[in-house]
């Protein structure tokens, strides 16, 4: 297994710019995956796929939030699930979860970690969530992986072609009379998919959603400010959400706050942010 992982550091500078090198790569790695055993975790669940995870040094602010948070919602839907971290969580405080992962390795590891600790009770969707439904192109791979063309400097040649739908089309009104947790991760796409998610934006139940929204990352060559930053917390406050900065001690955010990375062209010092319906 060393000598595996050994190869596998020494191909990855390759994989941008050399096709076949990027095949033989994620072979490798694929093989990699199959053999690594989920691993013991703080919270008492199993966990492969990001040993910062399973050793629990991943966004432990956010994770406490959404653990307190989870206590009082009846599902939690993830969207972006990568390895499934946050739905381990929620399903080890016995709450279902309907996750969303498009991105072949990361799903694979998402249903390892379901059955290694014998949970029922989630749905998991091989979908990527978007405003339509067809065919999605994603830049990069697994981890970072975005729709946003150009996007952290990946090559455009870098690219996956997976299924795509809606919130819409796959929940319709099922969720209307639950109170929900959404996460959502999905690296730029953000105005994109919540386009698609009009139902539970207006649901009368006003879903808790955190989800993170760049204002600089991400972006193409060129573009120093995402250029849907602002509509994108639009479609939030015309419909009466409070928003919150999950890394500021959760500081209230309003418009203003949002135009000023316009007029000052000064990245947002967060990138997670929460909204709810006014307290």
């Amino acid at each position: 297994m060393f000598l595996l992982r050994w190869l596998i550091l020494l191909l990855k500078p390759l994989v941008n710019n050399f096709p076949r090198v990027a095949a033989i790569y994620r072979g490798m790695r694929d093989q990699l995956d199959s053999m690594e055993e989920p691993q013991p975790t703080p919270w008492g669940f199993k966990l492969a796929g990001n040993s910062a995870m399973a050793q629990g040094q991943f966004e432990p602010m956010e994770t406490e939030l959404v653990r307190r948070l989870l206590k009082d919602v009846d599902i939690m839907v993830n969207v972006g699930a990568n390895v499934g971290y946050y739905c381990c969580h929620a399903l080890s405080l016995g709450k279902p979860v309907i996750a969303f992962e498009p991105m072949e390795r990361n799903l694979r590891y998402l249903c390892k970690n379901v059955k290694a600790n014998d949970w029922d009770g989630v749905e998991i969707f091989p979908l990527a969530l978007s405003n339509y439904i067809g065919v999605l192109e994603i830049y990069g791979g697994n981890t970072g992986a975005s729709v946003v063309k150009g996007g952290a400097g990946t090559p455009e040649s870098y690219k996956t072609l997976v299924p795509c739908s809606t919130m819409d089309v796959v929940l319709n009104t099922r969720l209307q009379e639950k109170r929900a947790l959404i996460l959502v991760d999905v690296e730029g796409a953000e105005k994109w998919m919540l386009e698609g998610a009009s139902i539970m934006l207006d649901s009368n139940k006003m879903p808790i959603w955190i989800i993170e929204i760049a204002s600089k990352e991400l972006q193409p060559q060129g573009i120093k400010i995402n250029p849907n930053f602002k509509s994108t917390f639009e479609m939030f406050f015309d419909r009466g959400y409070q928003a919150f900065d999950l890394e500021q001690k959760m500081r209230p955010i309003v418009l203003e706050d949002i135009e000023k990375v316009y007029k000052d062209e000064v990245g947002f010092s967060s990138n997670n942010f929460l909204f709810c319906k006014p307290q």
